[in-house]
């Protein structure tokens, strides 16, 4: 059973239309998914200081590091994947970007509309599937 589900049913939370939920309600929990993913598989790496651990994992959570995700990972979605994309990247957040492009930080928020639609959906294969592309193409241009 996927962690969405588990958690529904664990707190006795009702079953929503997700189609019913804006982009942004989307990037909310997708942006903690994918941090969750990421510590996760850092985590597993081996035990080491947390400031080691903090510092691998914002070669992959910062704007620009999800940006290059977003675009690695654009040619494997299918269409209703492609829709949430782009919903997500058009959304007009409340926040700006610190340390990223306004494009940057605009993927980035899609990447994570996308994560948290996926989330949602219980598809949690499927965020594996493209978290592992999205690594794979920082670590490749990362050994240039």
């Amino acid at each position: 059973m996927a962690l969405n589900q588990e958690i529904i049913d664990y707190f006795e939370g009702k079953e929503v239309d997700i189609k019913t939920y804006s982009p942004l309600t989307f990037a909310y929990i997708g942006d903690d998914v994918f941090d969750l993913v990421i510590r996760t598989i850092v985590v597993n790496k081996g035990n080491t200081s947390p400031n080691k651990l903090h510092n691998t994992v914002i070669r992959y959570v910062s704007a620009k590091a999800q940006a290059k995700m977003c675009d690695a990972i654009n040619p494997l979605l299918n269409d209703e994947e492609q829709d949430i994309l782009r919903r997500g990247r058009n959304s007009k957040p409340h926040t700006k970007a610190k340390n990223a492009s306004s494009a940057d930080y605009m993927k980035a928020t899609a990447l994570e509309t996308l994560i948290g639609y996926l989330y949602l959906k219980n598809d949690m294969e499927r965020i594996f599937e493209l978290i592992k592309t999205g690594i794979n193409k920082i670590e490749e241009e990362n050994e240039r």
